[in-house]
């Protein structure tokens, strides 16, 4: 008797372990490119320091490139979005898939930043909805639509200068970062274990890698708002 069509069925637990292999690896590919996004952010921010013109001629850059600029913009929230999506359907489906809880709670091997991946992320992408509102479509702070350098292109510099003079919005800005950079020290080593590097020999190196880059992104984004909130970095002719 042929058997072709008769396949057993899975069971519950089965079923999800199947559904979520296709989860996990769009997890990790939307990740890559988010976390992609995040450092090369960090880098183009950074060119603040460098002052007024260098910072206003990388944002004169991107505006360039128009419509170009929000198919990227609108593909990379996208990529935020399904990110955050696909990571509380797969703790939807963890939760299902064990009904009763353990008479103690086994959580000794998973890390804080593992357990917490759902709520940061949540966090994260209220962030980033507000970072476009503030700096990208300038709807919270309507008056820096009207902030020009002297060559009459969007003074971005004073723009972010004067934003971070807002000790709220500095404090916040610095939370939201945290949550980012601390969601990354999982997410990072999780996309190397997605595509199988989850030797148990080399798990503490990736530990290591994701803490250091990390640490090192939150320190970059960070010392923004705090050159500001400590005078390094000033309005042009040190206006306030």
């Amino acid at each position: 008797m042929s058997t072709i069509g008769l396949e057993k069925p899975r069971s519950l637990p089965a079923e999800i372990s199947y559904a979520s292999v296709g989860k996990k690896v769009l997890m990790a590919v939307t990740g890559l490119v988010a976390f992609a996004y995040v450092l090369g952010h960090m880098l183009g921010n950074l060119q603040i320091f460098a002052g007024r013109e260098r910072l206003n001629d990388y944002a004169e850059f991107l505006h360039s490139l128009g419509w170009l600029l929000w198919v990227i913009r609108v593909f990379l929230f996208a990529f935020f979005v399904i990110h955050v999506w696909k990571g509380i359907q797969l703790k939807l489906e963890n939760w299902a898939s064990r009904p009763q809880r353990y008479v103690k709670n086994n959580t000794v091997q998973a890390s804080l930043s593992s357990r917490t991946m759902i709520w940061t992320g949540l966090a994260v992408l209220s962030f980033v909805v507000y970072h476009i509102l503030h700096f990208t479509v300038r709807i919270t702070n309507p008056q820096y639509q009207k902030m020009v350098d002297d060559l009459g292109r969007p003074d971005v510099y004073s723009m972010v200068i004067t934003g971070y003079q807002n000790n709220l919005i500095a404090v916040v800005y610095i939370i939201a970062v945290g949550l980012v950079c601390y969601h990354l020290t999982h997410g990072i080593a999780s996309m190397f274990q997605t595509v199988g590097l989850n030797n148990p020999r080399f798990q503490p190196v990736l530990d290591k890698i994701a803490w250091t880059l990390a640490v090192l992104i939150f320190l970059g984004f960070i010392s923004i708002p705090l050159g500001v909130m400590f005078g390094i970095l000033q309005l042009p002719g040190g206006g306030l």
